[in-house]
């Protein structure tokens, strides 16, 4: 069975996504995969170290390309949509073109695009969502959303400046915020709008008592990572969206 190489550019004081990231895919029935970080320095989550952290990104690039990744995820999904409509493509194609020009074949993903085609995979066009973040940086995700023709119905904002403590937020106060949420004529949840908020002992069972698709920036990582290496997409114990082989459709 091929071992797929997984590279992870993350916040430095992220722990969420290197752990749900390999426990969803340590769930897949044809594949095995290893996991590889670099790590761009940032704590407090606000406008300004965001934007010096993403100054760190070539540096990332370079290093987690060392190790020959098959994919890199770059996952800090409000680190790119800060940076206003449509950022996450020419993220993804500057971060392509320096892989190219160092003579590395890795493919490339960011979690603010995977957390977009995922709600298309679903054909969401109504959806609701719980992020951390205080409330302008929120408020960006939302309007990035909306550019990708998604209407946001409601959404939630934790207020959680320090990104260590995100990492700690109860899955219960995640779901009573889920559950406040105006979901009426609402096709999908995205339960955790950034990867270092838990989520992934959440979106099942939220998805079974709200009935609707339920994601989150982990289970969308997941799903674009494995779109990207042409896999099945089958994750059991992770929502619809893991559920269904897209694997004919181009990546």
């Amino acid at each position: 069975m091929t071992t797929h190489r997984i590279g992870l550019v993350v916040p430095s004081s992220n722990v969420t996504v290197e752990t749900e990231l390999p426990a969803l895919l340590r769930r897949h029935p044809a594949a095995r995969f290893s996991f590889h970080s670099s790590r761009m320095r940032m704590h407090t989550v606000s406008a300004a170290a965001l934007a010096a952290m993403n100054a760190q990104r070539e540096r990332c690039i370079m290093e987690i390309a060392d190790a020959s990744p098959d994919v890199i995820l770059y996952a800090c999904l409000v680190a790119v949509m800060v940076g206003g409509p449509g950022e996450h493509r020419r993220v993804e194609g500057a971060v392509a073109e320096q892989l190219a020009t160092g003579g590395s074949a890795a493919l490339i993903r960011s979690s603010a695009g995977a957390l977009v085609e995922a709600l298309h995979a679903v054909q969401a066009t109504r959806i609701a969502i719980v992020t951390p973040y205080p409330r302008p940086l929120a408020e960006q995700v939302v309007g990035y959303l909306e550019s990708e023709d998604l209407a946001v119905a409601d959404w939630r904002a934790l207020e959680v400046a320090d990104n260590a403590e995100v990492g700690c937020i109860p899955g219960e106060r995640v779901l009573e915020a889920a559950r406040s949420l105006d979901r009426t004529g609402v096709d999908a949840l995205v339960i955790s709008a950034c990867v270092q908020m838990p989520s992934l002992d959440l979106v099942d069972a939220a998805e079974q008592e709200f009935g609707i698709p339920v994601l989150s920036a982990a289970t969308a990582g997941a799903y674009s990572v494995l779109r990207s290496l042409r896999l099945p997409v089958a994750v059991p114990g992770a929502g619809s969206l893991l559920r269904a082989d897209t694997t004919s459709v181009p990546a």
